[in-house]
């Protein structure tokens, strides 16, 4: 790329979902109340936890911080589509764009984190019932909290240092609601070679691991279920199961589809897969993992 086609940007341009005028108020709307639903329901659960001793389980205590982490998720993109919905805005400044890629990034992958530890404190409970105290000690779950925050704060500190350093030319034209760091790469004059290997290497170790253990979990807990002697048993603990599964699976689908490929095939209809597990998931985790469990 010719040095006079290279500038360096201030600012990018996030075009939102649509490109009409009536059809972003509609989705302003849509998103604002999806997003007061997330908050609420999300708050609603942590304020049931804390203030409830009988809740004071490493099952409640994983979906407290899964809350959290909802909260915080859905917070890094909605609130700035919205605020420039209602200012007649599109920029995003460099600075903002780079820290929204951070805490995306981190958040993103606190979600699968603590999806895959509430999955293992499920099966510790149901098919190791009589040591489940013994296994899930307090100092377990604090352990295994810190250090899914210490490996995605590290996994997302890499990612955003690595695209910082890219070069960008006069195109800042973002065709998302938010910086998502595949349509951040896409405009970069720089070669991102590097940014594509680590997001197959060390994000697909990040996104995959969690995964498996996901599956293997509920495969454990569906095998030790089917041996249960009451229909009744086994209808209950399918449903649970089966719901959080459908979470998963549609966390998993949409992140594999968006990010296990070269940046450079990123297109606009990927912002669909990326509207799933920014704003769905983080809604619907509170009715899946409270509503269907006593």
């Amino acid at each position: 790329m010719d040095r006079h086609n290279q500038t360096t940007l201030t600012e990018f341009l996030l075009l939102g979902l649509s490109g009409h005028l009536e059809q972003e108020d509609v989705l302003f709307g849509l998103f604002l109340g999806m997003y007061l639903v997330t908050i609420i329901g999300n708050l609603l659960i942590m304020l049931a936890i804390s203030g409830d001793s009988h809740l004071y389980t490493p099952m409640y205590f994983f979906l407290a911080n899964l809350s959290s982490v909802d909260i915080c998720f859905s917070s890094v993109t909605i609130p700035k589509m919205l605020v420039n919905h209602i200012l007649g805005s599109k920029s995003i400044s460099y600075v903002e764009c780079m820290t929204q890629i951070y805490f995306f990034i981190t958040f993103i992958n606190m979600d699968g984190l603590l999806l895959s530890v509430m999955a293992y404190d499920r099966y510790v409970a149901i098919c190791c019932p009589l040591h489940y105290t013994m296994i899930m000690k307090p100092k377990l779950c604090i352990l295994l909290v810190v250090a899914s925050w210490v490996v995605t704060n590290l996994h997302a500190l890499l990612h955003t240092l690595l695209m910082v350093q890219l070069t960008f030319c006069f195109n800042n034209t973002v065709h998302h609601f938010f910086c998502d760091p595949y349509a951040i790469l896409k405009l970069s004059c720089s070669d991102t070679f590097i940014n594509d290997l680590m997001v197959f290497t060390v994000g697909g170790l990040i996104f995959l691991t969690p995964f498996t253990c996901i599956i293997l979990s509920y495969a454990c807990i569906l095998s030790k279920v089917l041996k249960l002697p009451s229909a009744h048993g086994i209808r209950r603990a399918l449903s649970t199961c089966g719901s959080h599964l459908t979470v998963v699976s549609l966390f998993y689908r949409a992140i594999l589809g968006v990010y296990m490929r070269p940046s450079s095939s990123y297109s606009v209809q990927d912002m669909a897969a990326t509207v799933i597990f920014t704003v769905v998931t983080p809604l619907v985790n509170p009715f899946i993992y409270s509503l269907r469990n006593q």
